[in-house]
C-alpha cells in the first residue's frame, strides 16, 4: 500500500485520486509521520466494469428500421381517433 504525505496529497490530490480509481489499491496519508488517513476506491463502483465500446458488433438490426412499429391507422385506434 503506498504512502504519501498530507502535503503531498495536497498537491496532486486531483491525480492521486485518478489512480486509485484506475488501479483500484488504497492509499495511506500520514501526517508527521503518522498515518492518519485511508484513501480507499469505493466498494460498489460500477465504473469500469465493461470496457468502452464492450458489445460493439454484438447486436445486430432486423426488418426496417425506418418504418413505425405500428402503422398509423392502428396507432390512432390506441389513441382514440378516427
Amino acid at each position: 500500500m503506498p504512502t504519501l504525505t498530507a502535503t503531498e496529497f495536497k498537491a496532486k490530490c486531483l491525480a492521486i485520486l485518478d489512480r486509485i480509481q484506475r488501479t483500484r489499491e488504497t492509499v495511506i496519508l500520514t501526517k508527521r509521520g503518522k498515518p492518519v488517513a485511508q484513501v480507499a476506491p469505493v466498494a460498489g463502483d460500477r465504473r469500469g466494469r465493461f470496457p468502452q465500446h464492450a458489445l460493439r458488433g454484438s447486436g445486430r438490426i432486423v426488418g426496417d428500421i425506418d418504418s413505425p412499429a405500428i402503422p398509423l391507422e392502428e396507432w390512432n385506434a390506441f389513441r382514440g381517433r378516427k
